[in-house]
């Protein structure tokens, strides 16, 4: 296990990545000991350092809940991080150029809660139940920490993952919602497209056989730190593509045909 010292500067070169937008090195590499729960406990210090400096925690992310991310990491969890209000982006909005370091974008679905989500023994029914409505939306990743060591040639992990709060760092929602017993979500997919040209297809099924079994993944994994969904809070519940580049000049959509669409341009 790490000590307060290692977690604290593993949190403040974070942070000190996404200020300059010059990524930081392998946590995994410099810190071979890190285990998952030493990353999750320096994405929960970055989370406090974040709300002490004024940010506010909106919901949840899930990733890496498909198997082909599993397979290209050698994992077989997902994992999760933190939404906070910043990352929030409207339907077709443009993405300023100096926001991200190397931002990549995953087509998913949306889920608000109604009602709160806690405890250990969370069934989909009960994701259901509590959820208030369903939307498309656009994660937008980005990496604090770099992809592969340019001296070694070693790729980050999911210990630099999580750490670097599941690369989460934005959200687009689309503007057309749905109930979630009115959605066959297993079936709910998108065409996404970078300027006009297909890039990457998918289902919901892609995400655990069923987008609310990501959320009661999580659901039981906060339990175990007496921590749990709010009612309000957006839960993003985990994408069934790749990750998509997002250069300067690209529009990135998501057709979800019947469910609407969900777009956003970077500068």
């Amino acid at each position: 296990m790490l000590n307060s010292a290692q977690i604290l500067s593993a949190v403040e070169a974070l942070s000190q990545a996404e200020i300059s937008r010059q990524q930081t090195g392998l946590l995994s590499q410099a810190l071979p000991e890190m285990t998952l729960e030493d990353a999750y406990a320096i994405q929960s210090a970055w989370v406090k350092q974040k709300i002490a400096n004024g940010r506010r925690v909106i919901g949840w992310k899930i990733g890496l809940t498909s198997k082909a991310m599993q397979y290209a990491l050698n994992i077989a969890t997902p994992d999760s991080g933190v939404l906070f209000d910043d990352m929030v982006f409207e339907d077709g909005a443009s993405i300023p150029a100096d926001r991200f370091i190397q931002p990549r974008i995953e087509a998913e679905i949306a889920f608000v809660m109604k009602a709160p989500l806690k405890g250990p023994d969370i069934t989909i029914a009960d994701v259901m139940n509590a959820t208030d409505y369903i939307a498309p939306a656009l994660e937008i990743l980005d990496t604090r920490i770099v992809r592969k060591d340019p001296v070694t040639g070693y790729a980050r992990t999911i210990i630099d993952t999580v750490s670097d709060n599941a690369a989460n760092a934005g959200i687009v929602l689309g503007g057309q919602v749905f109930k979630p017993d009115a959605v066959d979500m297993r079936w709910m997919g998108a065409i996404v497209s970078r300027n006009g040209l297909v890039e990457e297809t998918g289902l919901g099924a892609g995400v655990l056989n069923h987008p609310a079994r990501g959320i009661v993944w999580l659901v039981r994994r906060l339990a175990q730190y007496g921590d749990s969904i709010e009612a309000g809070q957006v839960v993003l519940a985990g994408s069934f593509i790749r990750p998509i580049e997002a250069r300067h000049g690209d529009t990135l959509s998501a057709d979800f045909g019947p469910h609407g669409t969900v777009s956003c341009f970077f500068e």
